[in-house]
């Protein structure tokens, strides 16, 4: 029994528990059509990689060498290189138009969407670094946080192989949030940690490695972004639920990447730049725009005045959107890295969906005759609506009574239908990429056909004298996308390193003190202080001739432990408790002190020379009770480095290993430093 019990136990932990307790991702093994695509482009980016080293050598040898003969075969190589590169950036242009691999299955005749791929990175090791800072700047054993630092490893790789569903958006936000209280905790904004990110252009493929959480966090943004869109492809749009979530999803996708413009406005990796970002987000929202047409069409058009009157402006506003998408694609500088293909379709389907317009408008037309009794007034309000002005000689109510006139606007509807058709199905057919879609060629085929059949079935020998210029009609829809805000409210996240206390305190932002433990007792019940503050809390109204005081207590120390018990997350009332709770025996409090931003701010002595160690002057503070000009002396005798904190030197001489704080003025008056040992030296020693 026992034995089935446990069985059972790690069934469910490892498939539904496992969800709960630890995040997960797809398997990067799964042969998916996803997986394989996205191996492809981690392949391709390596090659991008070798490709731009190739160049950027190349490009150096060039301006080095003077032998001229040298310099003829270095052009000819970086010709060579230069191929390459354009070669492996239309490939990954493939990748980047590979629609099938994300559209849902079940659908058979819609035209495909386009979603953005996954940026890939490279593995990233935290545990040395932050280890280091625990241990350096918190003043705590290293090894017990061992597994949070584990659990932000593990969540990181989760994070490489999103599942394509609300849950996969879910793990990145989770981890977007983390990074946040990770950059508290470990990254002061005075230094580098050493810790080198490195993301891959989903456009291009270069790869950009920054030492900060910018670009991470940027990354894991456009990530999420991307992922929506994925979810949005992978709707099905043959249902009205579907369509509404690919709608939704769309705009949420609109929403990240705005997000991501409008927050990190210097991201160095071109597919997070403003200008692509805001083509991207237009490009999200034409998208949802179509979703929102395919969602009217559904039902089937009935062939209705008014209904038609609706569809064919729907149609309309969908060309008009992506028209101005291809508008900004083909604006420098989104021109050279934007994918041929995205722009070609785009301009596909401001064709396509304008022709539409003209159809459903010529269906209105042509089949519907204005009978004895109908509502002339609503009709002749629809259809003056339809177009920013009539053509010359006609007008709305006069055309609508006249037989002759309405077919003759008809046929020049379907005229100017079949010019966008056949432009839809030339442009179409210019790239290999979308010439191999074949949904998308087989609709622009029948949408042509049917125009053209309707067109014939109403021709006259004298149409090319006697047909007007028929009018744009006027784009209008009866909901309006727009951008979905990012929400994280919606995503709740425990800090990995709260152990360390407080993020209001314990922060990498701020410094402090090492821990002093103070012996004390409470003498007939009196503490001889008070408490104040929120977690953690601190000494007030101290005494200063009780015992605390007398181990060493001051005002404004904060309390991390009592007794070895943890209380830096515990409040007045429990401090208090805890403390009232020992009576008269002896009480170990341990607690540490805030330091000001201008303490202990030295001057950098520092050398660094190509190809050299770092290496150190010894130029030191000296520090005299008698001498108050404060003057700068050279040591002349060198210090060993451990020694620089023990008591035989901490009135000689402060480190100058700290780097200096810009803009941070030094105070006036010289004081006499504080004795401290190697714990409590500046953050950024290391």
């Amino acid at each position: 029994i026992f034995c089935y019990i446990l069985s059972s136990f790690l069934e469910w932990l490892t498939s539904e528990g496992a969800s709960v307790i630890f995040p997960q991702g797809c398997n990067p093994l799964a042969q998916t059509g996803r997986s394989k695509l996205q191996n492809q482009r981690a392949a391709l980016n390596q090659q991008i990689l070798k490709a731009v080293r190739m160049r950027t050598g190349a490009e150096n040898l060039l301006k080095a060498a003077t032998n001229h003969k040298v310099r003829e075969q270095v052009r000819l190589e970086l010709s060579f290189v230069n191929s390459d590169l354009q070669m492996l950036k239309e490939e990954l242009e493939g990748l980047n138009i590979s629609v099938g691999v994300y559209q849902n299955s079940e659908q058979a005749f819609t035209i495909p969407l386009i979603p953005l791929g996954l940026k890939e990175t490279k593995d990233v090791d935290f545990s040395v670094v932050l280890k280091d800072f625990i241990l350096e700047h918190y003043s705590e054993d290293s090894y017990l946080h061992e597994d949070e630092i584990a659990d932000l490893m593990d969540l990181r790789q989760a994070c490489r192989t999103p599942s394509r569903d609300e849950a996969g958006v879910e793990l990145l936000m989770s981890y977007f949030i983390q990074l946040g209280f990770v950059e508290s905790r470990f990254f002061p904004p005075t230094r580098q940690m050493g810790i080198l990110f490195t993301w891959y252009d989903s456009l291009t493929g270069v790869p950009v490695s920054q030492q900060n959480l910018l670009l991470e966090k940027a990354s894991v943004l456009f990530n999420i972004g991307a992922l929506y869109t994925q979810i949005g492809t992978r709707c099905n749009r043959q249902t009205q639920a579907g369509l509404e979530s690919a709608m939704d999803a769309f705009q949420r996708a609109a929403g990240v990447l705005n997000y991501l413009k409008e927050t990190f406005t210097h991201t160095p990796s071109y597919d997070m730049s403003p200008a692509m970002l805001s083509v991207l987000v237009k490009m999200m929202l034409a998208q949802a725009q179509e979703c929102m047409f395919e969602k009217i069409c559904l039902p089937g058009i009935q062939n209705e005045f008014f209904m038609l009157v609706k569809v064919a402006q729907e149609a309309a506003k969908v060309g008009e959107v992506y028209q101005q998408l291809h508008a900004a694609m083909s604006q420098a500088p989104v021109k050279e890295n934007i994918p041929y293909s995205w722009a070609s379709l785009a301009c596909v389907k401001a064709h396509h969906y304008g022709a539409l317009a003209h159809y459903f408008a010529a269906i209105l037309l042509i089949d519907h005759q204005l009978k004895p009794g109908a509502d002339e007034d609503h009709q002749e309000k629809c259809l003056s609506q339809l177009y920013d002005h009539m053509p010359e000689g006609l007008t709305p109510l006069a055309t609508l009574k006249n037989g002759h006139q309405r077919r003759q606007l008809g046929k020049s509807h379907l005229r100017k239908a079949i010019v966008h058709h056949e432009e839809s199905v030339r442009e179409a057919s210019l790239g290999t990429k979308l010439r191999n879609i074949e949904v998308l060629q087989e609709v622009l085929s029948v949408a042509h056909q049917r125009s053209r059949l309707k067109y014939s079935q109403h021709q006259e020998d004298d149409d090319l004298l006697t047909l007007i210029d028929a009018p744009d009609v006027v784009s209008k829809t009866e909901q309006e996308v727009g951008i979905i805000p990012l929400q994280f409210s919606k995503v709740t996240v425990t800090d990995f390193f709260q152990k360390l206390g407080p993020l209001s305190v314990f922060s990498a932002n701020k410094r402090w003190t090492p821990p002093r433990s103070i012996h004390f007792t409470a003498e007939e019940g009196d503490l001889g202080f008070t408490l104040r503050g929120n977690s953690p809390v601190q000494v007030h109204f101290l005494d200063p001739y009780c015992s605390a005081a007398l181990a060493g207590a001051k005002e404004g120390d904060y309390i991390v432990s009592i007794q070895d018990v943890d209380c830096k997350w515990l409040t007045v009332s429990e401090v208090m408790k805890l403390l009232k709770s020992f009576g008269k025996d002896n009480i170990e409090m341990k607690v540490v002190s805030l330091l000001d931003s201008t303490s202990s701010v030295h001057n950098k002595c520092a050398t660094y020379s190509v190809g050299m160690q770092k290496t150190y002057s010894m130029i030191c503070l000296a520090i005299d009770d008698d001498d108050k000009t404060g003057k700068t002396k050279k040591i002349s005798k060198k210090l060993s480095f451990l020694s620089w904190g023990t008591n035989k030197n901490r009135q000689k001489s402060a480190s100058t290993m700290c780097l200096p704080s810009v803009g941070v003025a030094r105070p006036n008056v010289k004081k006499k430093l504080p004795s401290f040992s190697l714990l409590n030296t500046d953050s950024s020693l290391y």
